[in-house]
């Protein structure tokens, strides 16, 4: 052993860097320390999980309310177009009670079920928010009237009989004679045809309309006149034609006929 140098066991005794010297208390982390920790790992979690909880609140609130809160449930059935029926009538059809959460509401249904009334030509059924169902429909409007089997009908202009009347006819709708009315018989929609494409001057003067096929129509004048239309064809014309002829005739510059032969537009023949 050298003075200077130091023996083995005196370098073995010496403390290695950073460990904790011999008697000394080893190093203690502090409670407060410890829960710091602890604090920030958890924070992030119980966020998520709190908005978590408050999304579901929110769906769940949101779906209570459409599905099933009184706030948004059917209050009024409102019916634009109603003319001939009563909203009452249309409301009772469609069958939306009050009450109901609006989002339930089967608008096709409830249309398809107005539809169904003979009046009723278009329907369209739509919601309203908050609490309102509003039926828009249109009406059959009349321009001839029809007998068939022991009663008077009403036809629309494409040939649908709608509905049965026992007095007077409405202003302006004319008898049709045809043998079997109806929206598919040729002979029905080639007179109604020429009836709708007449200009109102004309129109009024008419008392009637016939047609035993759809190349044989026959109009009927007030003043006993009749006019023979023929088919369906060159429809506008000869209509436009007719209200010409008509015209002359009323000025005296064209002498009466009692039949007015406009089947050929372009060579009208006068009897």
């Amino acid at each position: 052993m050298s003075r200077t140098g130091s023996t083995t066991r005196d370098r073995s005794r010496r403390p290695r860097r950073g460990a904790t010297p011999a008697g000394a208390a080893a190093p203690v982390t502090s409670l407060r320390a410890r829960r710091g920790r602890s604090r920030r790992t958890g924070t992030p979690r119980r966020r998520l999980v709190v908005l978590a909880v408050g999304l579901a609140l929110v769906v769940a609130l949101a779906a209570w309310v459409l599905l099933a809160s009184p706030l948004l449930a059917v209050r009024t059935v409102r019916v634009d177009g109603a003319v001939a029926l009563s909203d009452a009538q249309v409301v009772s059809v469609a069958g939306i009670e009050e009450g109901t959460p609006l989002v339930r509401v089967d608008t096709e249904a409830a249309a398809a079920r107005v539809a169904q009334l003979p009046q009723v030509d278009s329907v369209e059924v739509t919601r309203g928010w908050p609490g309102t169902v509003v039926v828009t429909l249109a009406e059959r409007v009349p321009v001839a009237v029809v007998q068939q089997g022991g009663t008077r009908g009403l036809v629309d202009a494409r040939g649908v009989v709608f509905d049965t009347i026992t007095g007077d006819a409405p202003p302006g709708v004319v008898p049709l004679d045809v043998r079997e009315p109806g929206p598919d018989d040729a002979a029905t929609t080639a007179a109604l045809g020429a009836l709708v494409a007449l200009p109102d001057a004309v129109r009024s003067q008419v008392t009637g309309v016939s047609a035993r096929t759809a190349d044989d129509v026959t109009l009927t004048l007030t003043d006993g006149r009749s006019v023979r239309w023929g088919s369906a064809e060159r429809t506008d014309r000869k209509a436009e034609v007719l209200g010409a002829l008509l015209d002359q005739i009323d000025e005296g510059t064209l002498d009466p006929a009692d039949t007015l032969d406009v089947s050929t537009p372009d060579a009208v023949v006068l009897r």
